[in-house]
């Protein structure tokens, strides 16, 4: 029986001593690309994974480490001494195109067929840990926002859903394929598409497995903002410009909704269980297709991007 490893943890700053905005600015990340922008009281974190466009375990391990330091520095005590940190977190990626592909489908494939339910599902734990670390807003005063430049799918798309605001360029694409190849997504589809827009049309969009454009959910309500290719930056801006004078009530009924609504930690664990149990019910043929699913995203990855490639889903 194995288990999934995490990579060492990095040495990070610690809010403990000194200003907090001086500890965020310091941080460094191997998988994301930080900075802290005072003029708008906003964190921005880009992700940048390697090789594979996914959740691969360094990001994780990134992603989780930022929230733990996030979660200090913006704590009470921190506030109280220092003031507002920051009102917004941002989170993006640095990867053309494509803004996350999801969970890591060849490690999928690779415990599914040794049968390792343990490790399925504490892969599965982790990501959720990730994507609920984002929903809880660090437990601090700030609003999130997800800005999708490219292809949210899969866990990309659930990571997106996570964030208070979601600022999309209109040639992004989101989509939940796990049904191409006879799964459902399991890292907080479900939770969060249910409560923007109820069940039956959640279910919907998880057993449809097609693509969505982001003017089609920006129509949903589930994309806040509609932006111009190569605008979304300057959508956030001035998303946060327009805001900022109303950020004590927005913060405020942003911490109502979660309270009367909430995602909770337990809640997406037990989702991912049973997604795990399912995962080991799939096919041989579903698995190829998993894996045909892997080698076009690598592929689309590595070649050059001078024009966007189509996202395939599933091989023929």
């Amino acid at each position: 029986m194995t288990f999934l490893s995490l990579p060492e943890t990095q040495s990070v700053p610690s809010s403990s001593f000194g200003d907090p905005a001086a500890v965020l600015a310091a941080a460094r990340f191997a998988t994301l690309e930080t900075r802290l922008e005072p003029d708008t009281a906003s964190f921005w974190a880009h992700m940048r994974p390697g090789p594979k466009p996914c959740f691969t375990l360094d990001l994780l391990q990134d992603i989780l480490a930022q929230q733990a330091l996030l979660r200090d520095a913006l704590s009470p005590a921190r506030r109280a001494e220092f003031g507002p940190t920051l009102r917004y977190y941002v989170m993006g990626s640095r990867l053309p195109g494509i803004f996350n592909l999801g969970g890591d489908l060849s490690l999928f494939a690779e415990k599914i067929r040794s049968r390792d339910l343990p490790a399925l599902r504490r892969y599965g734990h982790l990501c959720v840990e990730a994507i609920h670390g984002n929903a809880e807003a660090f437990q601090a005063p700030v609003v999130t926002i997800a800005l999708v430049q490219g292809d949210a799918l899969g866990g990309g798309f659930e990571c997106a859903l996570a964030f208070d605001v979601i600022v999309a360029e209109r040639q992004a694409k989101f989509g939940l394929p796990e049904i191409l190849f006879n799964l459902f997504p399991g890292m907080g589809a479900y939770s969060f598409l249910s409560r923007r827009i109820g069940q039956v049309e959640a279910e919907k969009m998880i057993m449809s497995g097609r693509l969505y454009s982001a003017e089609e959910l920006h129509a949903m309500g589930i994309v806040t903002v509609l932006a111009e290719p190569g605008q979304g930056e300057a959508a956030v801006r001035d998303y946060i410009d327009n805001a900022t004078r109303k950020h004590n009530a927005q913060q405020a009924l942003l911490r109502v909704r979660r309270r009367v609504d909430p995602v909770t930690l337990p809640e997406l664990k037990d989702v991912v269980d049973i997604w795990a149990e399912t995962a080991l019910g799939i096919s041989e043929m579903d698995l190829r297709k998993m894996l045909r699913l892997t080698q076009a995203q690598e592929k689309r990855l590595a070649a050059e991007l001078g024009a966007r490639e189509p996202m395939v889903l599933a091989a023929e």
